[in-house]
């Protein structure tokens, strides 16, 4: 007999809720998108971890944790300081 799966046919996000994950999920995928951003741009801009953690006045460990994928023990300051070593803002809303 064929196993019913109960999820088919509900969206992702609803998958993740009932898992409850939903919030974890978002603040992870949140913070790999600005990393691979800053990491774009220190590929493009041909920027060291170790210049890149200089300008942003951190330890080379927090830069590593910014960049690593799935980490996301990343405070605010951080990400700020990422943004404004590469010349940009960041912003959050809420939506």
């Amino acid at each position: 007999m064929a196993k019913h799966n109960k999820h088919i046919g509900t969206s992702l996000d609803d998958f993740l809720k009932e898992e409850g994950v939903l919030e974890e999920t978002r603040a992870i995928a949140l913070k790999d998108a600005v990393a691979w951003q800053v990491q774009q741009v220190m590929d493009k801009e041909k920027i060291t971890k170790d210049a890149m953690s200089k300008r942003m006045r951190t330890s080379r460990a927090a830069l590593d944790r910014l960049l690593t994928p799935g980490n996301a023990s990343v405070t605010l300051q951080t990400l700020t300081r990422a943004a404004h070593a590469i010349g940009r803002d960041l912003r959050i809303e809420l939506v």
